[in-house]
């Protein structure tokens, strides 16, 4: 029984960590972006000697755009990983006490076989 349950709770895992590493990864790709757009504006100021709202606004608004699909992406992946972790323990302690069950009834049987009160 206890080999069943390991069995299962693999297959349940199988995901679980890609979701958590698409969770905790996308924020940090989203500050990438964001470092590319910062560090393009300031290319841009140094191409035209001039930091007007025209330089800096795509390169900006490039880089704000990365940081907000990066938290986009890593809400949602936290969340559903969160979601099916918490219903995967809640599966383990079902898994567990049904064997736990399942082992007091055999014990039961044995003992009754043999002529002894449980």
């Amino acid at each position: 029984m206890h080999q069943a349950i390991q069995a299962q709770l693999r297959d349940q895992e199988k995901g679980l960590s890609e979701l958590a590493t698409i969770g905790s990864i996308s924020p940090f790709v989203g500050l990438f972006g964001t470092v590319w757009g910062i560090m393009n504006a300031l290319k841009h100021i140094g191409e035209t000697g001039q930091a007007s709202i025209d330089v800096v606004a795509g390169p900006v608004g490039e880089a704000l755009i990365a940081t907000a699909v990066g938290i986009a992406v890593a809400i949602p992946a936290v969340l559903f990983y969160n979601h099916l972790l918490r219903r995967q323990k809640l599966r383990i302690t079902q898994m567990e006490s049904f064997a736990e069950a399942c082992g007091r009834i055999a014990m039961k049987h044995v003992l009754s076989n043999r002529g002894v009160r449980a």
